[in-house]
């Protein structure tokens, strides 16, 4: 098989969808590898390192999408690389369609087969590929959300630890998976006063005991979720639900309470968001007010910690895709359950029921779309 890396053109994105060492598995089974020149780069990685693993390295991406059976990227396309995209065409990345419903369109007219790193699932409901860039996503936004506290940031001029004789600040938790887990893990850390909302009491029990009390657990409801952000200074979103839409949890209602100066970190941005007045912002630009309320809703929040990010990622996301290129797609998918619930598109048929609700679309089992 031929396996194609562009280089990715998302505003702010440094990272890229392969390491050294997966170039040279790949080679060692016989597949060639094509990536664009500078691909690595904003990872710290040169062309050099790649090319002594194996990989032959092109000057433009339209001829890596023309030559590839497989594209791996870590961001969705964007409009300029939709020409390049062609049917039958394997595109490995993270892709967030039940937010991207002209992405979704383009995919299905040009009868792709699209693999999102978001929805592979495994049997206990655990999602390995989303795992690294979450605990990523989670530890920066209490960073982030910190510095738009200071008051040269717009923010309330709330340090989280606080100091001693003056208390700290206090963090709202929207979330206990896995970006929630790992922003309570830094906020605590911080010494600020935690207070984190999921909807499963098991998982409530599980974080109350790995903190031994120190983030205090509520039930998710209206009225609790009210509460804890009229009181926060600083909002965490970090709702999942995979491959669907994310609920509105934070309205417009609910931030008219909110103090002004404090700040929201909507990590689940890709999904939509779970802030009513939520909209996506990049690194360049990656704040805007509502209400006299900081909102922080960058799309690809890892993506400035691309080293650390593109290695963690890899990390997870290459053995799936060894497994593509040795046994082909549909055997693949076939043979590894938790890959088959990442196909959301094939063939012009969308394979992911619940990106085709998310959608307004009808789903298509995935393996009635593999014989069409």
């Amino acid at each position: 098989m031929i396996i194609g890396i562009p280089r990715e053109i998302k505003q702010d994105e440094y990272r890229v969808a392969i390491a050294p060492s997966g170039v040279k598995s790949l080679a060692s089974d016989g597949h060639k590898v094509l990536i664009e020149k500078g691909a690595g780069v904003g990872s710290g990685i040169e062309d050099e390192e790649y090319q002594r693993e194996g990989a032959e390295v092109v000057e433009k991406s339209e001829k890596i999408f023309a030559l590839s059976d497989m594209v791996m990227k870590v961001k969705e396309p964007l409009p300029q690389e939709y020409p390049f995209l062609r049917e039958g065409q394997i595109l490995y990345t993270y892709l967030h369609l039940a937010a991207a419903p002209e992405l979704a369109a383009m995919l299905l007219e040009k009868k792709i087969i699209g693999v999102a790193y978001e929805t592979v699932q495994e049997e206990d409901g655990s999602l390995p590929l989303l795992v690294p860039m979450s605990e990523v996503a989670g530890r920066m936004a209490i960073h982030e959300g910190g510095k738009y506290l200071e008051r040269e940031k717009g923010g309330r001029g709330i340090l989280l630890g606080g100091v001693p004789g003056v208390e700290p600040g206090k963090v709202a938790i929207l979330g206990g998976g896995v970006v929630g887990f790992n922003a309570a893990k830094m906020a605590v850390g911080a010494g600020a006063d935690v207070t984190l909302i999921d909807i499963n009491l098991n998982r409530l029990r599980y974080i109350d005991d790995i903190f031994k009390g120190r983030v205090k657990t509520l039930m998710s409801n209206h009225h609790n979720i009210e509460a804890a952000v009229r009181a926060a200074d600083l909002v965490v979103g970090a709702v999942l639900i995979p491959g669907a839409k994310a609920p509105y949890l934070l309205t417009r209602g609910m931030l008219k309470t909110m103090k002004s100066g404090s700040v929201i970190v909507d990590v689940c941005i890709d999904q939509g968001g779970c802030v009513e007045t939520s909209r996506p912002t990049s690194h360049s630009d990656p704040v805007y007010v509502v209400d006299g309320v900081i909102h922080y809703c960058v799309a690809n929040m890892p993506g400035v910690v691309s080293r650390t990010s593109t290695f963690a990622l890899t990390n997870a996301t290459f053995p799936y895709a060894r497994k593509i290129a040795d046994l082909g797609i549909e055997k693949a998918v076939m043979n590894i359950k938790p890959l088959a619930r990442g196909v959301n598109v094939a063939r012009g048929h969308l394979t992911h029921r619940a990106v085709a609700e998310s959608l307004g679309k009808g789903y298509c089992p995935l393996e009635k779309a593999f014989l069409t």
